[in-house]
């Protein structure tokens, strides 16, 4: 079941207001809603308010999903909105204050501009022979008849992949200590709304010993630190300007002044690049496989497109059409990032019927506008082929966000989520071992499942024809 979008007729009603309508329970209740349950609450006050309303997270906050609002944001970064940082705070204790996500401004563009390159090219077809060996080497591990929690494994992959692409050697000890650490980061950041509010909340993060959240936070950051500013200090002593991994052309970027970066921007950016860009890659290819297998009919025809290609042919992988569906399909129905980064309105503006005075902050809801019955009837169904028989604009399907804070990497991650499945779907056969429906939660500052995802590995390689065979048999 869908939506009920109310207010969409009577919005220019509301004209004189000086922000949309929203909950009036206390802000301290909205927080902890937003916390423990943000899709609910998102869901909840679209129901009651349609598609522009205002929450109170420790400030008023509007939030938009009407495609038309979205693309009048976005496109109007550089006029009517800004895209600030300081609502970014809550990703620098992790990132850090000189990453891409928590500069604005100049030093944004900046940033992204020595960021973007090592993501485009030819570059991108030496990512996907990366990936397709790690994920070989990942699986041959996996023993028929036996059970494999897929988050686990596909964040090994994701964690080695992007290692393998920062650093170019994901095998070295260092390299490795650095994995081993990020991925316990990674995993006890998202395991608790109290760890999430506590991002929220500076007040919170107290250093109370090794034992305490923060405390164990600090400590694992730190050693992150020592062994990334140990790999900077390596390189800056042995230059080699034959390495292409992307720390190596970091390095020996230059920007419009001819400034190289920084070993704090480097230290930042590669800490981004780590973490956001292994763990929400990991979260959807669990989607992915998860829906796969819950929806049969779809395992069918991705199979079926598999078969009749080389495995080898990455670019090939790239471009099958029912493959990219299911990727889209999966981003769209639980994407991992629920929202766009905030803008603040710079000039008076009127969106979906309100005026709206500088100074507002806004916040596009990626999740409310997957999730619109009136762009995609039965939002709840997965179903892949919406994709095939409809093309969205970049305002009614943005998984990665949109405007001048698109992500950088987003064409790396559907690259990869591709290769990831297209290797193990031809190699592999699979049964979802998790029988109750899995639903999303939050996980640190995006989404994820809410339980463990478990698969049987039932047999390797088999042919389309084959596999139905057993099913119609069973």
């Amino acid at each position: 079941m869908g939506f009920q979008w109310h207010n969409r007729s009577n919005t220019s009603l509301h004209t004189s207001m000086k922000l949309p309508n929203g909950p009036q329970t206390p802000a301290i209740v909205q927080m902890l809603q937003w916390v423990a349950t943000p899709m609910w609450f998102m869901e909840d006050c679209a129901k009651r308010y349609g598609d522009i309303f205002t929450v109170q997270l420790n400030m008023p906050l509007v939030i938009v999903s009407n495609p038309q609002a979205l693309q009048q944001i976005l496109t109007g970064d550089a006029k009517e909105f800004s895209a600030p940082s300081n609502l970014n705070t809550v990703f620098e204790p992790l990132l850090g204050t000189n990453s891409v996500i928590t500069v604005s401004g100049e030093t944004h563009k900046r940033q992204r501009h020595l960021l973007t390159p090592p993501f485009h090219g030819e570059r991108m077809h030496n990512y996907a022979q990366t990936i397709s060996n790690i994920t070989q080497e990942v699986i041959q591990s996996w023993q028929v008849g036996e059970p494999v929690c897929i988050r686990s494994a596909m964040q090994t992959i994701t964690l080695r992949v992007i290692m393998q692409a920062v650093f170019g050697l994901y095998d070295s000890n260092r390299a490795q200590e650095l994995e081993k650490v990020i991925s316990v980061m990674m995993d006890a950041g998202g395991s608790s709304p109290l760890r999430a509010l506590m991002l929220y909340y500076p007040a919170l993060q107290r250093d109370l010993g090794k034992l305490t959240p923060w405390g164990t936070f600090l400590r694992r950051r730190e050693m992150v630190n020592k062994l990334i500013y140990a790999e900077i200090a390596e390189r800056r002593e042995n230059p080699d300007p034959s390495r292409t991994d992307i720390l190596s052309l970091l390095m020996a970027a230059r920007d419009e002044n001819g400034e190289a970066m920084t070993d704090v921007e480097l230290r930042d950016e590669l800490m981004t690049l780590l973490s956001a860009g292994h763990e929400t890659t990991a979260t959807a290819l669990t989607w992915a496989f998860y829906w796969i297998h819950k929806t049969p009919s779809v395992g069918y025809k991705l199979i079926a497109e598999l078969d009749s290609l080389d495995s080898r042919d990455f670019d090939a992988i790239n471009k099958l059409p029912y493959l990219g569906a299911v990727c889209n399909e999966t981003l769209r129905i639980y994407p991992v990032g629920m929202l766009t980064f905030p803008r603040e309105v710079r000039e008076p503006v009127n969106l979906c019927g309100y005026d709206l005075e500088p100074g507002t902050y806004i916040m596009g809801s990626i999740y409310l506008t997957h999730q619109r019955e009136d762009i995609y009837p039965e939002p709840k169904q997965f179903s892949p082929e919406r994709f095939l028989e409809k093309q969205y604009s970049p305002y009614e399907f943005l998984p990665f966000g949109g405007g001048v804070r698109r992500c950088i990497g987003n064409a790396f991650a559907m690259l990869e989520m591709k290769v990831v499945i297209a290797t193990i779907m031809k190699q592999l056969e699979l049964e979802l071992l998790t029988t109750e429906d899995v639903k999303p939660k939050r996980r640190g500052l995006v989404t994820g499942p809410n339980q463990p995802i478990n698969m049987l590995v039932k047999s390797t390689t088999k042919s389309t024809e084959i596999r139905k065979l057993d099913k119609t048999v069973a």
